[in-house]
């Protein structure tokens, strides 16, 4: 059986020209080179994946090269480009400093950097992960690093720069490498499928190089598991379906259904999608890095933004001419809301249904329609009928002993009604007064036609009339209540 090599390592850079997404770095370092000046310690820093250790080894190749090309490249051909192609080169050492940590190991470090190299004109030493290097290997390590031998040069590479002390940053070139472009892993993408003749559509590749996140490596991994998944053809659906990705096209139809205020819709589609296995956390990040490229799809100057394939690119143009800017900033508003609000809510999914639910109704004109998720409107009904307006008589002050009056206020339908007298309203009773009732007949309860059957309406101002004839009734010791009441 055949030694099978991941794509991640058969496809390394070898050359300067090779390397993808870092132009800047690798042409300051051919010009270092081609004018002799070269610095006795550089520290590379980046994320994942984006070729720091590739780049060091390629500059220590090149620099110990004996016949360097007009391009400044390595010749791949002299004794040093082959024994380090071969991997069997003494001028140049790589270090792990994640299981070399201690002031040991860089006191032994120290011992080998006073050997002249061999071949070659210098002797590279290569420290991955120097951040993990102790405090006091630091500190072991700063006086090798500040006067080496004119032989020695040192290259350190880390991801986490912040890590690394002061004094030690102080002493090397710092060179920061750039998270590689979606253009540029796809490109790359496809020369690798070219050259292992496999079909692949640029829509899948252009989702491997999303979810790489930036890293060759990652996306060559990713490749070489779809690769696999899909049997050599590698297509849009086989992608998604292998790395569970959500699909653009939930996003665009819950877009649309936002537009048309279709509440049951958006919800039966987000319960499809919670049946499809993805988690809610991971649907409204994707909503809202949806309506981010919807923001970007709006004008043509931010529109290379848009890290998506050509078609998706077209279908964002479309749907962002439907969408107002103002729903799109209170979209991701919401969104963002929610994602932060996720984690700490008991009921995660209402949390997400409730966003949705005011996406739908944000761009609602007022008017009910079937689906939109509202009651239909209901009308209040008056209690009071309406009264037709009257002058207002100057208030005057009826003495205790005087007999109260009543009020009579005309009310629509030509009858007037009555408001009672406070004197029947009074607290307190007596024998004489139960007697004195008891004698008279009951009196027949005539039915008031002041008002219709019909509840009518009625304003603020013939309710404020109806309080300020009633608060004439009442006693001295009331009215400074009802005045506040008003």
């Amino acid at each position: 059986m055949e030694n099978y090599m991941v794509s991640a390592r058969k496809y390394r850079p070898s050359t300067f020209e090779s390397v993808m997404g870092q132009k800047s770095l690798t042409v300051t370092l051919k010009n270092a080179i081609a004018s002799h000046k070269l610095a006795h310690a550089y520290l590379f820093c980046g994320p994942r994946g984006v070729g720091k250790t590739t780049c060091a080894r390629i500059f220590a190749k090149t620099i110990n090269c004996l016949s360097l090309t007009e391009q400044g490249e390595a010749c791949n051909v002299c004794e040093s480009c082959v024994s380090f192609n071969e991997q069997r080169s003494y001028n140049i050492h790589e270090l792990d400093a994640a299981s070399n940590n201690s002031v040991d190991d860089i006191r032994s470090l120290t011992e080998q950097v006073r050997v002249p190299p061999q071949v070659g004109k210098y002797k590279v030493y290569i420290i991955d992960e120097v951040h993990m290097l102790s405090s006091s290997a630091f500190n072991a390590f700063l006086k090798t690093l500040e006067e080496p031998p004119a032989h020695a040069v040192f290259i350190l590479a880390t991801t986490e720069k912040y890590k690394i002390l002061p004094t030690i940053l102080s002493r090397c070139q710092i060179y920061d490498f750039n998270r590689i472009t979606v253009e540029d892993m796809v490109s790359y993408l496809m020369y690798v499928a070219s050259k292992e003749r496999i079909t692949a559509e640029a829509e899948a590749l252009n989702v491997i190089a999303l979810k790489a996140d930036g890293g060759m490596r990652d996306a060559l991994s990713i490749f070489d598991q779809v690769v696999s998944f899909t049997g050599g053809n590698v297509t849009y659906e086989g992608v998604i379906e292998n790395l569970n990705v959500l699909d653009y096209e939930y996003y665009f139809r819950l877009t649309d259904y936002f537009l048309e205020n279709k509440v049951s819709e958006v919800l039966l589609l987000f319960n499809e999608v919670l049946n499809k296995g993805f988690e809610g956390g991971y649907f409204i990040t994707g909503l809202s890095s949806h309506f981010r490229d919807m923001l970007v799809s709006k004008d043509p100057i931010t529109l290379p933004l848009l890290e998506v394939g050509a078609s998706i690119r077209e279908r964002y143009r479309t749907q962002a001419q439907r969408c107002p800017l103002p729903f799109l900033y209170h979209a991701i508003k919401l969104c963002n809301d929610c994602d932060m609000n996720y984690r700490t809510s008991s009921n995660k999914r209402l949390l997400i249904e409730l966003t949705l639910i005011q996406l739908a109704q944000s761009t609602a004109s007022g008017e009910d329609t079937p689906g939109s998720g509202r009651s239909p409107k209901q009308e209040i009904k008056p209690i009071f009928t309406l009264l037709t307006p009257v002058t207002e008589q100057p208030e005057t002050i009826v003495p205790n002993s005087a007999a109260p009056q009543e009020s009579v206020l005309p009310v629509k339908g030509g009858k007037e009604k009555t408001i009672p007298s406070m004197k029947e309203l009074q607290t307190g009773f007596s024998i004489k007064r139960i007697q004195k009732d008891s004698e008279k007949e009951p009196p027949l309860q005539e039915e008031w036609t002041g008002v219709s059957e019909e509840n009518q309406k009625f304003d603020e101002n013939e309710l404020n009339l109806y309080w300020q004839e009633y608060a004439k009734q009442l006693p001295l010791e009331r009215k400074a209540i009802a005045m506040r009441m008003q």
